[in-house]
């Protein structure tokens, strides 16, 4: 990876999900501006905030995919991300930063 540049793993399950009282809502259904979890499985040299393993917090509208070795992976630059959350964050803290 160069620069300011993440690779995150497409989610298998974005597809389909349940709402709060168990309704089935599905991939095709048209919501507001939805944003999307992934983990960060590569980085560049000049990233500063995201580590390897951690869960970030983009767009998915503003994106552009790529495919390693028969996977889907999503390419983005470090300030298209809008929360990290990781697990090297203690306890004492808040979650996800910003």
């Amino acid at each position: 990876m160069l620069n300011d540049r993440l690779l995150v793993s497409v989610d298998k399950e974005a597809g389909e999900r349940r709402s709060s009282a168990g309704i089935v809502i599905p991939a095709t259904a048209s919501v507001g501006r939805r944003l999307a979890w992934s983990a960060v499985v590569a980085i560049g040299q000049h990233v500063r905030q995201v580590q390897i393993g951690d869960r970030v917090l983009y767009d998915p509208e503003d994106l552009s995919e790529v495919e390693l070795h028969g996977e889907q992976y999503i390419l983005l630059r470090e300030r298209d991300i809008h929360a990290v959350a990781a697990p090297r964050v203690e306890d004492d803290r808040t979650g996800p930063y910003l």
